[in-house]
């Protein structure tokens, strides 16, 4: 069984370009205080958070500059490694477990300092159901930015960048002010998390929703947006009927079919789960298609190498857009001539600090905490340890060669 954590506490997230997100609010904290009173909670001053240290202090949360005597640590991003303290336990996205170059020394730092490090990524229900996530958030500032991509091209009320506003009412106010154009055709791949945050901006902002087949063969009389599936962008090569279980257990042997949607949309929103074994979505030669109407793809999975050929790099909050010339093959300025203005931040949430801490804090407090603080009889911690007082868990035994390199 793992432990069962009572000094909890909240560090300020030190990773550059700052993260304003937070894994619990200054009302959420309160409401941990008031929940479990045998807690003992601590949230680290921050310059950069969302919710200022002011906030914190107005619900009476005990503030610190270190968090020395703290069993359990949580925040958000990977933690730099100078604020990483020996013999703690660490709960944050690590970015490890796919071996990532550049959180190679984190792990190792990890295993060095003898630290016990849980990964929110990894926190499931029996089931296998991710149950803490920000990829709704993701969905929803990916879709706005769409709108922003397309605005840059084609005119009108300039939208102001999502991290500009305060929080989603605002962000939304200034979608609702947008005049959208009647013609206006817009397809999303995806239907999870991120896939739900993107559909409820759209809809929100009156854009309606219709099925793949009324999408490209109806008139419209306004702007529309259709959702494809798994069975709507894929085919089998042999001609045999698709079968989605199999596709999900072996996705080579297809191909996808979206290019004829490719020819009735204005905008493309990536927000699906890619198989690098799968096919492309989007080719070089799909792309270079005469009759491509795509103007604009907001590619909100930004899979670098992956199903669609134009997402050459990552963009920034700062810098979200560039232009991709189908004909060239590479990257040219946003808004040239000829170009697709291809939105694809990696870091989407980030944009709306506020309202996403508040969605992930409620998860975490509901879900995850009572199996923090009561022994974790359901094994959802356990199963989330990467290592343990400095040694690699089992099932992760297969990074002991990352962290060694």
């Amino acid at each position: 069984m793992a432990a069962s954590y009572r000094k909890i506490g909240i560090i300020r997230e030190g990773k550059e370009p700052a993260d304003r997100r937070v894994p619990l609010t200054p009302a959420q904290c309160k409401e941990v205080m008031q929940r479990y009173p045998e807690v003992d909670l601590v949230v680290q001053r921050s310059p950069v958070r969302a919710f200022s240290d002011a906030e914190y202090e107005t619900f009476e949360i005990p503030m610190a500059d270190d968090l020395a005597g703290r069993e359990l640590i949580m925040g958000v991003k990977e933690v730099p490694l100078d604020m990483l303290q020996e013999n703690k336990a660490y709960l944050f996205f690590s970015h490890t477990i796919k071996e990532q170059a550049h959180n190679r020394k984190l792990l190792r730092t990890v295993l060095d300092k003898r630290i016990t490090l849980m990964d929110h990524e990894l926190l499931t229900d029996p089931e296998g159901n991710r149950v803490l996530a920000f990829g709704y958030w993701a969905g929803v500032v990916g879709a706005y930015n769409a709108m922003r991509a397309w605005q840059l091209g084609h005119g009108g009320p300039e939208l102001l960048p999502a991290h500009e506003c305060h929080d989603l009412e605002e962000l939304e106010r200034h979608l609702h002010a947008y005049p959208f154009p009647k013609d206006l055709r817009i397809v999303l791949t995806g239907g999870g998390r991120v896939g739900k945050g993107a559909m409820g901006v759209f809809e929100r902002a009156g854009v309606e929703r219709v099925a793949p087949k009324a999408f490209l063969e109806d008139v419209h009389a306004g702007p529309v947006y259709t959702v494809l599936g798994t069975k709507d962008l894929y085919a089998r090569d042999d001609g045999m009927p698709f079968n989605k279980d199999g596709f999900h257990k072996d996705p080579t042997g297809h191909h996808a079919t979206f290019l004829p949607y490719a020819r009735k949309a204005d905008i493309y929103v990536a927000c699906h789960f890619w198989d690098p074994r799968g096919p492309k979505i989007l080719s070089t030669q799909d792309l270079k298609d005469p009759g491509s109407n795509l103007k604009v793809i907001a590619d909100i999975s930004c899979d670098i190498g992956g199903p669609i050929d134009s997402t050459v790099r990552a963009t920034t909050i700062t810098e979200p857009f560039f232009g991709y010339d189908p004909q060239a093959m590479h990257e040219v300025g946003a808004g040239s001539k000829g170009s697709i203005t291809v939105m694809s931040v990696d870091n989407l949430p980030c944009e709306l600090p506020r309202d996403a801490s508040e969605a992930f804090g409620r998860d975490l407090i509901e879900r995850v905490l009572p199996a923090l603080l009561g022994g974790d009889q359901e094994g959802m911690c356990e199963r989330a340890t990467i290592a343990r007082n400095g040694a690699l868990m089992p099932k992760f035994s297969y990074l002991t060669e990352y962290a060694k390199a």
